[in-house]
């Protein structure tokens, strides 16, 4: 009896090391997850932090040391790089155009086809579009503009009656269509995310469908398409290479959306390869405009989110 006592004890510890011993792989196992977790992190921050370090350090340099006036490199209209003369008013005022056109074409029609894939159309041709949407939206940025180089110039040439169609209302035009595929994909799933609950409600009270989803669902839905809406337009903002091959890219004040037009990445983009010393720097100051515009996009996003909450 006393030995099986004392076989009992030596099963019972020989356990209780095993347990000790699994759980110290497990607390160990625990511990480099989230050492790496933490490395990725950190290295995600810290590139992040290179890269705006190293764009306002070369940026701002010509201001800081070289005398030049920020507030006329802001508001002068002339971009003559080997008169040492630069100015982005044009740059800035193309861009703003650009993205406002593109919005009130884009918006609409993105939110619209949001509404009818997830409440109005049919499941199986929900189920067609919804992959489509996002096969949109894997398209290159370079393959839009040469679509638009293609058809779009060309139309606007001869509707028009106009030399050259490469234009401010060809920029819109195809940023317009590069915004449909993030502000329908957000949308639609901002929109099936409002309960059940609400449509169900409003129906039982005698709206209509098309009530519904205006009076009851895109305003529950309100905080998730002001998020698509804000993304499609830092989609807009950001884009080069589509609007290169669009934009005619002259650096001049647009009188009207036929004119040429040179966007603040485009400016970046044509002249970067070549440049060196100050008119490198003045390109690196142009993406700090850039990069200011698109933080205070995404203050305006995070104002709106949480008042729409």
């Amino acid at each position: 009896m006393l030995a099986n006592t004392e076989k009992d004890s030596s099963v019972e510890l020989i356990n209780q090391k095993e347990d000790n011993k699994s759980n110290k792989n497990k607390y160990l196992v625990e511990k480099i997850t989230k050492n790496i977790f933490f490395i990725s992190a950190l290295v995600s921050v810290i590139s992040l932090l290179l890269i705006i370090g190293f764009v306002f350090y070369k940026g701002l340099t010509p201001f800081i040391f070289k005398g030049f006036s920020f507030v006329e490199f802001l508001t002068s209209t002339e971009w003559l790089p080997g008169s040492e003369k630069f100015g982005i008013a044009p740059m800035i005022i193309a861009s703003i155009l650009a993205t406002f056109g593109a919005l009130l074409i884009g918006v609409p029609v993105g939110i619209l086809t949001a509404v009818f894939i997830a409440e109005v159309a049919p499941k199986k041709l929900g189920k067609i579009m919804s992959p489509a949407v996002e096969l949109l939206a894997g398209i290159p940025s370079v393959l839009y503009g040469v679509f638009g180089l293609a058809f779009i110039v060309p139309a606007i040439q001869n509707i028009f009656n106009l030399p050259k169609g490469q234009s401010l209302l060809a920029v819109i035009i195809v940023l317009s269509v590069m915004m449909l595929p993030t502000i329908i994909t957000v949308s639609e799933t901002a929109i099936r995310a409002v309960p059940k609950a609400y449509k169900e409600g409003s129906l039982a009270l005698g709206a209509s469908k098309i009530e519904t989803i205006f009076k009851v669902i895109l305003p529950a839905a309100k905080s998730g398409i002001l998020a698509a809406v804000v993304l499609g337009v830092g989609r807009a903002l950001g884009e080069t290479m589509a609007v290169i091959l669009v934009a005619g890219n002259s650096p001049v004040i647009p009188t009207s959306v036929m004119d040429s037009v040179r966007p603040l990445t485009t400016n970046i983009a044509l002249e970067m390869g070549y440049a060196f010393g100050t008119h490198q720097e003045m390109l690196f100051a142009t993406g700090v405009v850039l990069f200011t515009f698109i933080l205070i996009l995404n203050l305006v996003l995070s104002k709106l989110s949480k008042g729409a909450e």
